[in-house]
């Protein structure tokens, strides 16, 4: 009897929603292929990690890609982020070659990544299959915060990058996503999200909560940043659902990792979210009929397609940064939850993705 086929994935660690576009895939690719091997590297928590991926999976910790370094959920650290991808390419040739070499350690088949570039690149040397899918890709990202001709390696690195997601045999933008124009393997996906059960009678219950208060949920996608809770405001029959880290910080917090819910559910039985862009939030958001209160990050280049989909497909409103720090949101958050609802969006692209993989 032959092995079964070994599908090594990538999940870059940069917040939250390289997970949360991955983990459906990987949920409805192992219905279809239940003997199908599954390795999972990323410098995300495992338990995160297992807490969205339901197939069974081999965890090892890495970094296939830097990411952006950020000094909070908002804000790029432009000097750190170079620093960072000047160290991780000051021997470019000589890592594609170390990772070609573990990928033909592993006895990958094919190589599956979200958006690591570094497995793509060392995939493409090995001679092995493989295939990129995101929102947005890192080489777009650092030609938009380094590229700015201070430093002749910063083009060389972006070309690098570029390359090895030009390599890849498809990659697939899910929507919404940045337009990535210079990459002729980009095709299209419909939106990709694992939606939660709205178990809002439950949670009542558990917390002790009457049927008329309201839950707004807190989450900046993963991207530790502590927030200035302390400052917001208080408002009759409102509870804010927050991180441990900073739910002791509001007399009307909630600890919700402490709760027994999924995010999913948590997020489904909510009546606001307030975040930042984001493509899990957003998608998860609209795919539940929850409402979106977001802080915006201007200068972040996947903000617009996410920020004008939302638009489109579900109810959101911008929260100006100054008024998340200082707490003068109350109006908006009031005006947010009479706002009458939409329909749900439906998404179908995890299916697609799993369908081409299983068949690849």
């Amino acid at each position: 009897m032959s092995n079964p086929r070994h599908l090594v994935v990538s999940v870059s660690g940069h917040g939250f929603g390289h997970v949360a576009q991955t983990a459906p895939i990987l949920n409805a690719l192992h219905q279809r292929c239940p003997q199908l091997r599954i390795t999972v590297r990323s410098s995300a928590p495992e338990s995160h990690l297992r807490s969205r991926i339901h197939a069974p999976f081999d965890y090892l910790n890495s970094t296939g890609d830097i990411g952006m370094v950020m000094s909070s959920a908002l804000t790029v650290d432009i000097e750190k982020s170079r620093s960072a991808y000047h160290a991780f390419h000051a021997d470019w040739d000589a890592r594609v070659t170390e990772e070609a070499r573990l990928l033909k350690s592993l006895g990958a088949d094919r190589v599956f990544s979200n958006v690591g570039y570094l497995p793509l690149a060392g995939a493409q040397r090995a001679g092995i299959a493989n295939v990129a899918l995101c929102s947005l890709n890192w080489a777009d990202i650092y030609r938009h915060y380094c590229c700015d001709g201070t430093d002749t390696r910063d083009e060389t690195i972006a070309a690098q990058i570029q390359s090895s997601y030009a390599g890849a045999d498809v990659f697939w933008r899910t929507t919404p996503g940045m337009a990535m124009s210079n990459l002729a393997n980009v095709t299209p996906v419909a939106p990709i999200a694992a939606i939660g059960t709205r178990r809002r009678g439950e949670l009542n219950r558990h917390l002790k909560l009457s049927a008329q208060e309201k839950l707004v949920l807190v989450s900046m996608g993963g991207i530790s940043s502590r927030l200035p809770v302390e400052n917001w405001p208080r408002l009759d029959g409102v509870r804010y659902l927050l991180q441990a880290n900073c739910s002791d910080q509001h007399p009307d917090a909630i600890n919700f990792e402490a709760l027994p819910f999924s995010f999913y559910d948590l997020l489904a039985s909510s009546d606001v979210l307030l975040c930042k862009p984001g493509y899990g939030s957003f998608v998860e958001a609209a795919g539940s009929g929850v409402p979106v209160l977001y802080a915006n990050r201007p200068d972040w280049p996947e903000s617009p397609a996410l920020i004008a989909w939302l638009q489109q497909h579900g109810v959101c409103r911008e929260i100006p940064q100054n008024s998340l720090e200082n707490g003068d949101f109350s109006g908006m958050l009031i005006q947010i939850l009479d706002a009458p609802a939409v329909d749900r969006v439906t998404p179908n692209g995890a299916e697609h993705v799993a369908l081409y993989l299983a068949e690849y």
